[in-house]
């Protein structure tokens, strides 16, 4: 069973489920923005992204988030996805992460962009 993410209710009233795609999208979304320690019974779980929005943004530190990103991704779903192309950018309060990858289960090349804004 694939919950969609956001957790919410069908129409029926039963929990919500999505295609296989979508559930992967789901879950790299949730590793990406969810902070080291946020998670009660997984505390090095996530990659603190957010944390990163307002730092001085520079090559170096580009260099940092992607392999923070990488890593993350090998430790959580590398069973689950193989990434091909990662690119990260912070530009004034948005975080942008453009990621390619193939889903190993069907070979399915994907490419999705994940976005947040902090606000002021």
């Amino acid at each position: 069973m694939n919950i969609d993410f956001p957790f919410h209710f069908d129409r029926r009233g039963a929990t919500a489920t999505t295609g296989y795609a979508d559930h992967v999208r789901d879950m790299l979304e949730q590793l990406l923005f969810t902070a080291p320690g946020e998670r009660i019974n997984r505390p090095d779980f996530g990659c603190g992204l957010m944390q990163l929005v307002f730092a001085p943004n520079s090559p170096e530190l580009a260099a940092a988030v992607q392999a923070t990103i990488q890593g993350a991704i090998a430790q959580w779903l590398g069973d689950v996805v193989d990434v091909r192309a990662l690119d990260v950018e912070a530009r004034d309060a948005t975080l942008r992460v453009e990621l390619d990858y193939v889903l190993r289960a069907t070979g399915q090349a994907q490419r999705e962009t994940f976005t947040r804004e902090i606000a002021s």
